[in-house]
């Protein structure tokens, strides 16, 4: 019966639905012993072929050992794995051999027969086998589908079983057709034993495309951890500098020279400098550490190794956190100087126009804070007996004066504080706690004009603390004239260190003009003054007129200054007596008014000098305008306003070879001298030729505006606005910005809390304040000064002076 059933199904076309129809009845007739005889026979094919898979994977692992040992011969040029990547693969062997065991393992067969058993309800899930092969394998598209369908279908039943049976009829030699997906799995094994030579299977491993990306696979995976760089601790060297270098305020008090402090920090940290220069480190890093300074090294690496500790530095003793952001976000700059307009002096002009100038970018609130003088001390100061009754006509004055000269109307505000005329010192002298005149919410940026003056007599608030930074200008040589006094040497030495102590106390940064004025702590040299526009164009005009060929200087030599001794008149004496038969015939004309007129104009009437007193007039005056040489042979001046003007008017400039004049000496037509001698050669070569015209480089160098430029820039202005932190440096080891105020504590800081609050304990004292020369009762604002500027009494003032 079974042969008849086989013969008449393989006669049967496949192409012919009818006889699809019988053949299905006839198999169905067959019984179910039949079926179980098939199953059983497709059984023991699939047990050969997972033998022949067992055989394949110890093959298989047997090569992949073979690789192993011998990674190290291959040649070829894509595989440059570190031997660290060879390792890592070494350690994946015991994993793969793990996985040839559990699937060669006769539990393993067993459970896959239990699984095909005929009692058992047929579940097919082959995604381990597909992976498997697709993984290594191109399988043809068909192949794949129908693979994927079939294991989609995870429980079959007898309906769906028949309907996945493709094989009607008996096949050529006698058995049934294989059920399609065993069909294509044992196809697909067939191939997979073609390729199980080890050639083919480890030559995928020389396809470089390959290699690298299981190369990065591997990396990304098992990505090594960064290693922690521990910070070395400081060594001996280093401690001792950084306490030499921070005990500098204490030892500048003692008369020991700055740079001398420098020169031990640079010895004791150039050993560390040098070992960091051997290192294996790029020419750029290398670079940058040669030209770095040793102080932001050492700042550097202080903060580094606190900051590796975890410490946080939190503030000194003398730290006030009241300081506070502007509430409207624009930041606000208050310009304090001694002295206001029409007293015709370098404190009261070039602070004027460096609040104009600042106001004109708009970026800042500025407020400009000068003195208000009582009546009585205008009449001894302001010249041509010119006085105002109130702030407000004053003002009105210094505006107007203002205007007319830069050309365009300054947007800034004007306040006063009260101020006392000092004879003795020919100076003014703040009265009461100045820095009270800014209110608290405008107090940002302090800029102290000759901070050292402002401060001597000073009884209040700390401008560091009230302050976000406090930029100190020093305009004036005052040990050159302390000097000239009586008992001048001692005077000079005491207040040598008295400048040193309130300036370090007061100021987070300090500029001088030139290096004329003695050593501050904290400061820097540049020349920050401009001269007024009016000037500049006075030389345009008068070059032009050369341009023309017509005669732009009809006079001769002129010099212009305050006619006391300190300007520069006992110089110019001097050398007009000593030389008066090598300049025979020479003439000069001097304009100025002072304390010292008469005394002055007698001397050089008693040695018959050739000089021309007039009254006191504006450099900038019509009738100063034809002479051709301007003569200052002073040397107590820091930078000469009227030099720079005199420059600026296409003039030539006779002066002193003297650190003063520095600036100036990049101009052709400053010519300096040394020697007395060189004073007459110096003169006769001014009369004799002509100034040449100032280029348009030299015209912006002496404008205001390029001194505005200096001024941001040295004072670190620029840095505060732009909110950038003053402490911050870049690490060399990890490139990111590493803040030393935060993490290093300061002794420098604390020892300036300490001068500042001995400061106000000792000017707290009347007595004290008498003895070294303060005016009496200026520790307050007197009557005079309340009713001026509308003040409340002093004791009814609410308490500011608390630390």
């Amino acid at each position: 019966m079974v042969n008849e059933g086989q013969a008449s199904s393989s006669s049967s076309s496949p192409s012919s639905s009818s006889s699809s129809s019988s053949s299905a009845l006839s198999f169905l007739t067959k019984g179910w012993n039949e079926v179980k005889h098939s199953a059983d026979a497709d059984l023991q094919l699939m047990k050969k072929r997972a033998n022949s898979f067992k055989d394949l994977a110890t093959s298989f692992d047997r090569e992949l050992e073979n690789f192993i040992n011998s990674a190290s011969t291959f040649s070829v040029p894509a595989i440059r794995s570190p031997p660290a990547e060879i390792d890592f693969v070494k350690k994946l062997q015991p994993n793969l051999s793990e996985f040839r065991r559990a699937y060669s393992s006769p539990d393993f067969s067993k459970k896959v027969l239990e699984k095909w058993g005929p009692r058992s309800r047929i579940r097919i899930d082959l995604s381990a086998i597909k992976n498997a092969i697709v993984s290594e394998v191109e399988a043809d598209g068909d192949g794949v589908m129908e693979f994927d369908r079939v294991r989609r279908s995870k429980r079959l039943n007898f309906k769906e079983f028949w309907g996945e049976w493709k094989g009607e009829g008996e096949a050529e030699e006698g058995q049934f057709k294989d059920w399609e997906p065993i069909r294509a799995l044992k196809t697909r094994l067939k191939e997979f034993e073609k390729r199980s030579s080890s050639v083919e299977i480890f030559g995928g491993f020389k396809n470089s495309e390959f290699v690298e990306k299981v190369k990065s696979s591997l990396k990304s995976i098992c990505k090594e951890p960064e290693e922690s760089k521990e910070v070395p601790p400081l060594d001996v060297p280093e401690l001792l500098a950084s306490l030499v270098r921070q005990s500098g305020p204490i030892l500048d008090q003692f008369g020991v020279r700055r740079d001398l402090c420098d020169k031990i920090v640079e010895n004791l940290c150039s050993k560390r400098k040098n070992q960091l220069l051997l290192r294996s480190l790029s020419p750029e890093e290398s670079s940058i550490l040669e030209n770095e300074n040793i102080n932001d090294e050492l700042d550097l690496r202080i903060a580094s190794v606190l900051q590796s500790t975890g410490h946080h530095y939190e503030g000194g003793f003398w730290t006030d956190r009241s300081k506070h952001d502007p509430p409207d976000g624009k930041r606000h700059v208050a310009i304090v100087t001694t002295a206001s307009l029409p007293w015709m002096t370098g404190t009261a002009v070039n602070p004027l126009f460096r609040a104009a100038y600042l106001a004109e970018s708009a970026k800042q609130n500025v407020t400009l804070l000068v003195p208000w003088l009582c009546k009585s001390d205008q009449e001894l100061v302001y010249p041509n007996s010119l006085t105002f009754s109130s702030p407000e006509e004053q003002e009105m004055y210094i505006r107007n004066w203002l205007e007319e000269r830069v050309g365009f109307r300054a947007d800034f505000k004007i306040s006063f504080y009260p101020g006392k005329f000092s004879k003795e010192r020919r100076s003014i002298i703040p009265a009461g706690d100045t820095s009270q005149f800014i209110p608290s919410k405008d107090a940002d940026i302090a800029i102290l004009e000759e901070p050292e003056h402002l401060n001597w007599y000073h009884h209040g608030k700390r401008w560091t603390d009230k302050f976000n930074h406090v930029v100190g200008v020093v305009h004036t040589n005052y040990l050159e004239y302390i000097k000239r006094e009586k008992n001048g040497a001692l005077q000079a030495f005491f207040v040598k260190h008295i400048n040193n102590w309130v300036t370090r106390a007061y100021c987070h940064k300090v500029l001088r003009l030139s290096a004329a004025t003695q050593d501050l702590p904290k400061s820097v040299i540049c020349n920050v003054h401009g001269v007024n526009p009016k000037f500049l164009k006075i030389g345009e005009k008068i070059a032009s007129e050369r341009e023309l060929g017509q005669k732009a200087f009809s006079e001769g030599a002129y010099f212009l200054g305050k006619m006391v001794w300190a300007k520069g008149y006992r110089e110019l004496i001097d050398l007009l007596a000593k030389h008066k038969n090598d300049l025979d015939g020479f003439k000069l004309d001097v304009f100025g008014n002072g304390e010292d007129a008469h005394e002055v104009q007698s001397t050089a009437k008693k040695l018959d000098l050739n000089l021309n007193f007039m009254k006191g007039r504006d450099h900038a005056d019509d009738s100063l305008h034809r002479y051709k040489v301007f003569i200052n042979p002073s040397v107590s001046d820091v930078l000469c306003t009227a030099t720079a003007e005199a420059l600026a008017m296409g003039k030539f400039v006779v002066c002193a070879d003297h650190p003063s004049n520095e600036f100036f000496r990049s101009f052709p037509n400053c010519l300096t001298y040394k020697t007395s001698e060189d004073f007459v050669a110096k003169v006769k070569e001014a009369l004799e030729n002509e100034p040449q015209p100032l280029t348009p480089e030299q015209r912006y160098n002496l404008s205001w505006e390029a001194a505005t430029q200096r001024f941001m820039d040295y004072s670190e202005l620029s840095k505060v606005l732009n909110n950038i932190e003053e402490g911050e440096k870049m690490s060399r080891a990890n490139g990111k910005p590493m803040t030393k105020s935060v993490s290093v504590p300061n002794l420098t800081e604390m020892v300036d809390g300490g001068l500042a609050f001995a400061h106000y304990c000792l000017t707290g004292n009347e007595f004290l304040r008498l003895c070294t020369g303060a005016i009496p009762g200026t520790r307050d604002y007197d009557k005079q000064h309340c009713k001026d500027l509308h003040l409340l009494p002093p004791q009814v003032e609410n308490p500011i002076y608390g630390w």
